[in-house]
């Protein structure tokens, strides 16, 4: 995952609250994941892979593709009021059009900060069809679904959305 420093990793929580290490619940809130199935666009710096390192046993992460986060933004993306997040307001309030703002944040020139106004997470349903056949409390490496992804992020996110 260091090859790819800089660039926007998806960080989705996939298990509860209940029976949490204090610590790991803090790690978490700090990171506004909340609750289930919440999902925060970060950008992949040490710190940040600390925090996703800490974490690693409640959520998954990877990578993501300017497709996915534009489908992100435009289905999922809040403003205050729980109102919903449209092109027009991401080209009046970035002065870019919504491909290219998603083009230039998963490149890491952007960040949904410069968005002002917008939820830095999203709400996401459980993924149609479940998740992988091991469930929720093992790795992915492993044929479960914690931990890091890489490339594959983008299929579950989508099944999410």
């Amino acid at each position: 995952m260091k090859e790819t420093e800089g660039k926007l990793i998806a960080v989705v929580r996939i298990r509860g609250e209940v029976g949490i290490n204090p610590d790991i619940r803090d790690c978490l809130n700090l990171m506004k994941l909340h609750r289930k199935h919440r999902l925060i666009l970060a950008r992949n710096t040490p710190s940040m892979r600390g925090m996703i390192n800490k974490v690693k046993d409640y959520c998954t992460f990877g990578e993501v593709d300017a497709k996915t986060i534009e489908e992100i933004l435009i289905k999922r993306g809040k403003l205050p009021g729980n109102k919903d997040l449209t092109k027009s307001y991401i080209k009046k309030v970035s002065k870019s059009d919504l491909k290219t703002f998603s083009k230039e944040m998963s490149e890491g020139k952007t960040s949904l900060k410069d968005l002002t106004g917008v939820k830095t997470f999203f709400k996401l349903h459980p993924p149609v069809g479940g998740f992988e056949r091991m469930g929720i409390k093992k790795p992915y490496a492993r044929g479960g679904s914690l931990g890091y992804r890489g490339k594959d992020m983008n299929i579950l996110v989508k099944k999410m959305i």
